[in-house]
């Protein structure tokens, strides 16, 4: 198209414009039609599953009132055991929606020699059976989970051996004596529940051709589904697992914890896409969700978007006509203009254009290309102004860089005639300047006081921040202060006065070069490592203190530790472990104390290369984000 006419250009244009305005009020048509029809569905979905959640909340509440009822009549009228096994068969009799029901009491329970049984009643192809649970039902959930609790309970579904024979559910009901003026658990009035009332109930659901209805146990385990392959076999979960679904399983994880939402979803029986409302039963904890399919619910409006498809594209035809008519007589007289402006395309700004001979759009075009051509030459002069500033600019900051790395010690070894250690320190900023430091001098004979610091931010701000702490770091120490006592009247000073809230992370240490007990305070700064005679490097301990510059009044507090004959102590910033590769990888801490464990033993001037030649192996080439700070000291103690 670039080498095309303005005619062609045009017409493609208009074109365009014309079939993105008809995509955006189709898309527009569309969208808010599928989201009106969403809503009405989640509407819809909201009422019948809140309808059919009350229909079965209503039936459980009622079912547990009779064992509520029971155990209350229990507690405060002890009954004989004929009695207890006529009170089970009543609650059977007078209740249909109870499949069976039954009273176990806690074997050896006092009070009472007759309560270590279970009676258990059942209905059974219409009629009433009577029998007592022999199997040992101290350890299932519909006993033990009420005991435990102390409270009543509904059980997951489970298939009940040796008595009702069918896969079911169970609200327990502990009840309780008196003994010796104690309370003490007597045993459990059970309501057994068949799931096949359940089912009946959930599989009415219905929703077009393909939509149905499923309910979870608090353990996601299918309770009623239409595919029974799922029911009592398979949880959400696995189902997810076996779908390699990740979203199932969060969504399985909602379900279980009594959430409610309408989510998008995949039909398990049909794995067709289907919205999916999904709410908790209060009374047992289960959940229930309902599945409206997405294709069937939408072909409506599929049929429509179709139609408006196919007018679209006829008047797209039409309009193609019209507008090739019009951009053939507009095009014309701006072909004059094209010829003049190629000169001005090569730099030519002194080619004269063609005379402005009328005040339509093309002799405003003209004057427009007048303009340019003046402003074009204004701005080549101050192109070239900013160009010198710039340079300027430059120049500075390469002096202040010197400035600044001449206030750092730079001369290695910095004290020859001192054999007690070794130091070698390092620093290379992001920038021109940077806000890294590092210092170290003697406080008197035996003590090197030495720090290493981050401030916040990068360029001359930081450096002059830098400059700062350097200096009341330097005034307080040589005062023959702790460096607890240091850090807190260096942070006093930075606090007060500090409207940009810049701060600096800070390690101080105090060694006493005889002896090798070394004071240190950290203030929010990456632990050091010492190299001693273990495999791995060993991060000192942390002392809890606060950045500084942030609050004024914050009292430091410091530790001691103490190096042995040929320990290294390291000290770094965070440049070093935040080193980016172009993965967007970082270098990270473990990475460091790997490479500390191979370099453990070299020279200090070899460890710090050894660690600044990893960290450029590891970015290849990535640019600099931070400033890289390390110094590192070796102890030898008095000869």
């Amino acid at each position: 198209m670039k080498n095309r006419g303005l005619a062609l250009k045009l017409t493609v244009l208009i074109l365009s414009s014309v079939t993105f305005i008809f995509i955006c009020i189709f898309t527009y048509n569309y969208f808010v039609s599928r989201r009106i029809i969403i809503r009405n569905i989640e509407r819809n979905a909201h009422n019948l599953a809140q309808a059919t959640v009350s229909r079965i909340d209503m039936v459980l509440r009622s079912i547990e009132k009779v064992p509520d009822t029971i155990a209350s009549f229990m507690e405060y009228s002890p009954q004989a055991s004929e009695d207890i096994i006529n009170l089970v068969r009543m609650v059977v009799s007078n209740n249909p929606e109870i499949y069976g029901a039954a009273i176990a009491f806690e074997p050896n329970a006092p009070g009472d020699d007759n309560r270590t049984f279970a009676p258990y009643c059942y209905r059974h192809e219409g009629e009433l059976k009577l029998t007592h649970i022999t199997y040992d039902y101290l350890y299932w959930d519909w006993y033990q989970i009420p005991k435990e609790l102390n409270r009543p309970a509904w059980t997951e579904p489970y298939y009940d051996e040796g008595a009702g024979d069918i896969v079911m559910t169970t609200y327990s009901v502990p009840f309780y004596g008196t003994v010796d003026g104690k309370r003490v658990f007597m045993g459990v009035v059970t309501a057994d529940v068949s799931l096949d009332w359940l089912r009946k109930i959930v599989g009415s659901i219905k929703i077009a051709e393909t939509g149905y209805g499923f309910t979870l146990s608090k353990n996601g385990t299918f309770v009623t589904h239409p595919d029974p392959d799922l029911v009592m076999n398979e949880t959400i979960f696995s189902a997810a697992e076996a779908q390699e679904d990740a979203g199932m399983r969060e969504l399985g994880r909602r379900m279980i914890r009594g959430k409610t939402g309408f989510v998008p979803f995949r039909s398990l029986v049909t794995q067709k896409e289907c919205w999916m409302l999904y709410t908790p039963l209060a009374t047992n904890g289960w959940s229930l969700a309902v599945l409206f399919p997405q294709t069937e619910l939408m072909e409506d409006i599929t049929r429509l978007t179709s139609t408006v498809v196919f007018l679209g594209v006829a008047g797209f035809l039409i309009i193609l006509g019209v507008i090739i008519w019009i951009a053939g007589t507009i095009t014309r007289p701006i072909r004059a203009l094209s010829r003049a402006t190629e000169h001005i395309a090569v730099g030519n700004l002194d080619v004269d254009l063609p005379p402005i001979k009328t005040r339509d759009e093309v002799g405003r075009l003209t004057a427009s290309f007048d303009a340019m051509r003046a402003s074009l030459r204004q701005y080549i002069e101050d192109l070239t102004a900013t160009t010198a500033a710039k340079e300027r600019i430059e120049s500075e900051l390469n002096i202040a860089r010197e400035i600044q790395m001449g206030i750092l010690p730079k001369t290695f070894p910095p004290f020859p005639e001192r054999t007690e250690f070794d130091i070698y320190a390092t620093v290379t900023p992001a920038r021109e300047v940077g806000g890294d430091l590092y210092d170290f001098f003697f406080m008197d004979d035996d003590h090197l006081c030495f720090a290493v610091g981050d401030v916040s931010g990068k360029g001359v701000p930081a450096a002059l921040f830098m400059a700062v702490t350097r200096t009341l770091i330097k005034t307080k120490a040589l005062q023959g202060l702790s460096a607890a006592t240091v850090l807190t009247r260096v942070n006093e000073d930075l606090a007060v006065e500090n409207p940009s809230m810049m701060f600096v992370t800070l390690f101080l240490g105090i060694l006493n070069i005889r002896t090798g007990e070394m004071e240190y305070c950290n203030a929010g700064h990456n632990p050091p490592y010492i190299l001693g005679s273990g495999e791995e490097a060993k991060p000192v301990e942390p002392t809890g203190g606060l950045i500084l510059g942030v609050e004024a009044d914050f009292e430091y507090g410091s530790k001691t530790t103490r190096l042995e004959r040929g320990e290294t102590f390291f000290l770094y910033t965070d440049g070093v472990t935040e080193a980016m590769n172009p993965a967007d990888e970082l270098f990270s801490a473990a990475r460091l104390e790997k490479r500390l464990a191979e370099l453990k033993g070299k020279p200090v001037e070899e460890i710090v290369a050894g660690v600044m030649d990893a960290v450029n192996g590891f970015v290849k080439g990535a640019p600099q984000a931070d400033d890289i700070t390390m110094l590192v000291i070796r102890f030898h103690g008095e000869s």
